[in-house]
């Protein structure tokens, strides 16, 4: 291995130990403790390490929405291939969606509610976020209707789920009727 490589190497590891601390961090104790400051101090790296990778707390709260969205969709991939027929999908889908958002709700807050300075629904989206969309519309364009379009049945379909798990998580849902709720948008908007 070169020099070269092996310095390339050391920076990508070196990125990806930045944005599991954060993500960790985040977890633990909320995106208000994510500072560059207490970043350096765990990963025993200064900050201008921090800043040769990252230009500051928003690029970091993108890479971490980044990560998310691959694990979101690859999620979202495995509850729904298991399912039969598009209603039982759109089902897994929701079931999925739901427990991403619960289990990881410091990447949920990075994808959809922190600015991470990224793109969505443009043509410079970055791939993740695309595929994760896509992973979404996959298994609902079978239930959109007829004269519906996929990609905004899509869009109303997760707004719906946004909806359901921010409230759930504010607390201004209970949480034991996530089962209903989620029956309650399939069978009303899914079409088959």
């Amino acid at each position: 291995m070169s020099v070269k490589e092996r310095k390339e190497r050391e920076r990508a590891e070196r990125e990806r130990l930045i944005v599991a601390t954060a993500r960790e961090l985040a977890e633990q104790q909320g995106w208000d403790a994510v500072t560059t400051r207490r970043l350096a101090e765990r990963i025993e790296y200064s900050q201008p390490v921090l800043y040769s990778h990252f230009r500051g707390k928003r690029e970091i709260i993108g890479a971490v929405a980044l990560e998310g969205a691959t694990e979101m969709a690859v999620a979202l991939r495995a509850a729904t291939s298991a399912a039969v027929g598009p209603r039982e999908r759109a089902g897994a889908l929701a079931r999925a969606y739901l427990d991403f958002a619960a289990r990881n709700p410091a990447v949920y807050d990075a994808l959809f509610q922190l600015d991470g300075g990224l793109a969505y629904a443009r043509e410079d989206t970055p791939e993740p976020l695309k595929d994760a969309f896509a992973a979404l519309l996959e298994s609902l364009t079978e239930v959109a209707g007829d004269g519906v379009h996929p990609g905004l049945f899509t869009e109303v379909f997760w707004a719906g789920l946004h909806g359901l798990a921010t409230l759930t998580r504010a607390g201004r849902l209970p949480p034991e009727l996530i089962e209903p709720r989620v029956e309650l948008l399939v069978d009303r908007l899914a079409v088959v």
